[in-house]
């Protein structure tokens, strides 16, 4: 005559008696949350259409206000250097302003000054959009003068040449380059002289590469 084994018998059937308890809390959670989010979709859904509604309004009039700026720029207006320092050229945004020293006894025989709206006074530490200046000084002369920013890698130095003047090759430095300012300078040889185009702020460095480096030419 066969005995049940009786506590076999519970054990077998309380491995299946607990995943389906398991089961159950799971799914009643699972409820739970979904209720609960469909409660706050349906007591909140107003309120996430106006954040929607706003942040969409916002980006449009954020690309709206970019566009107006841009196209603001436009014509472009043109600074003539004088014809002794190798008639430079160069196109820049008509929401800009220039201010420009030509003088064989200054510093600088050509130290041109641009900047959105109006120039801030050349006495002052401002950062420019823009500047141009003819240095009495030779190309080697000029550059040996940032060696030790390159060296100490606060300025990055690549070959560089205007697109309107391809047969003149000189250099492009970015980084600091004057302390406190970060931005991009160009200087390429010009007769015994050197041209120096730069920007002296990270925020002018897009319309310095779309549209002064572009447009700007010189006689060599």
């Amino acid at each position: 005559m066969r005995k049940l084994d009786i506590k076999g018998a519970i054990n077998a059937l309380l491995i299946p008696f607990i995943l389906i308890i398991l089961l159950f809390l799971g799914a009643c959670a699972f409820g739970f949350w979904a209720y609960s989010s469909r409660q706050d979709y349906k007591d909140n859904a107003d309120a996430k259409i106006d954040k929607a509604v706003e942040v969409a309004v916002q980006i449009n009039s954020e690309a709206k206000d970019k566009e107006f700026i841009q196209r603001e720029k436009k014509p472009l207006r043109t600074y003539n250097g004088p014809e002794d320092y190798g008639s430079v050229t160069v196109k820049y945004p008509k929401t800009w302003s220039v201010y420009a020293v030509e003088s064989a006894n200054s510093a600088n025989p050509v130290d041109a000054y641009l900047n959105p709206g109006f120039v801030p006074g050349v006495t002052t530490q401002s950062a420019y959009a823009l500047r141009v200046q003819v240095a009495p000084r030779g190309y080697s002369s000029e550059i040996q003068r940032f060696d030790s920013l390159v060296k100490t890698g606060k300025l990055k130095a690549t070959p560089f040449k205007f697109s309107k003047v391809p047969k003149i090759v000189g250099m492009r430095l970015n980084g600091e380059i004057e302390v406190g300012k970060q931005g991009s300078i160009i200087l390429v040889p010009l007769r015994d002289k050197t041209l120096k185009v730069f920007t002296e702020a990270s925020q002018f460095v897009d319309d310095f590469d779309k549209i002064i480096l572009p447009n700007l030419s010189f006689s060599p």
